[in-house]
């Protein structure tokens, strides 16, 4: 389970969401989020869903990878369905046994939240796929600059994103062999209840956080070694800027969020 978290990860391959500047991909993957949240009726669905499926066939990344991104929360999106089904309020459909029944607006609200939490997941997996920590980090520093007007380390916090980013299929790794070392060891994650099961795991939090700062501290004293500054008077090697792809991708964006909010309204 824990190999098919896959947010975080980069592929180096060749594709034109490789080339856009990062600061389009993070803002158009902002508003897409708003969009999948106020899309209402199935028209507006329909858009979101087929601009997302256009993000990924221009992405060139397998499909198998967001759709194994989409395995851990699996159980998350049958939950929520579930609850909205049985605990929705509206026409019944069907009356099960203890006073509960389905109605067809929980199904509708299930369904919705299923589109939204897929969705929301395959567009941010879309943006880590096809953009190195190095162009995020730029990327996220050039959208916060305006903010160091008022005092706030924008280079700072824009590094501390990208490091949480890169580092989370790093922690993966890490906790996937103090998990086999553990069952080596007789532990048992896979049976009994699910309080037995948490109970279990908390002997392999305190490796898991001395890796964690251990790592931390490795990475503190590489970047010390190597004269890092960061800042106003630090130069890149690559300088990131919008070329036409990106001005391609926001007049196709514009047009999309205006049909989404012509949509809205009519």
């Amino acid at each position: 389970m824990l190999k098919d978290i896959t947010l975080g990860q980069f592929f180096p391959i060749e594709s034109p969401l490789h080339r856009m500047d990062p600061r389009t991909k993070i803002l158009i993957l902002i508003m897409l989020i708003v969009s999948i949240f106020i899309a209402k009726g199935p028209y507006c669905y329909a858009l979101v869903t087929v601009f997302t499926l256009s993000i990924i066939l221009l992405s060139r990344v397998p499909l198998s990878m967001y759709l194994k991104g989409l395995k851990p929360i699996w159980f998350v999106i049958i939950f929520t369905a579930i609850l909205n089904v049985f605990l929705t309020p509206g026409r019944r459909i069907y009356i099960l046994e203890y006073q509960t029944h389905i109605t067809w607006e929980g199904l509708i609200l299930a369904g919705k939240m299923a589109i939204r939490l897929i969705l929301l997941i395959i567009a941010s997996s879309a943006l880590t796929y096809t953009t190195s920590p190095i162009r995020l980090t730029d990327g996220i520093e050039k959208l916060l600059k305006p903010l160091a007007r008022l005092g706030l380390p924008t280079h700072e916090l824009a590094m501390m994103m990208s490091i949480a980013i890169r580092f989370i299929p790093t922690l993966i790794e890490e906790t996937d062999k103090i998990m086999k070392a553990q069952k080596a060891r007789g532990a048992d994650f896979d049976s009994g209840s699910l309080l037995h099961r948490m109970r279990a795991l908390a002997p392999m939090l305190v490796p898991l956080f001395i890796s964690a700062f251990r790592r931390a501290d490795e990475l503190a004293v590489a970047m010390e070694c190597r004269c890092y500054r960061g800042g106003d008077h630090r130069t890149r090697l690559n300088e990131i800027h919008f070329s036409v792809i990106d001005f391609v991708a926001i007049i196709v964006f514009v047009l999309f969020f205006i049909a989404i909010l012509w949509l809205q309204l009519s």
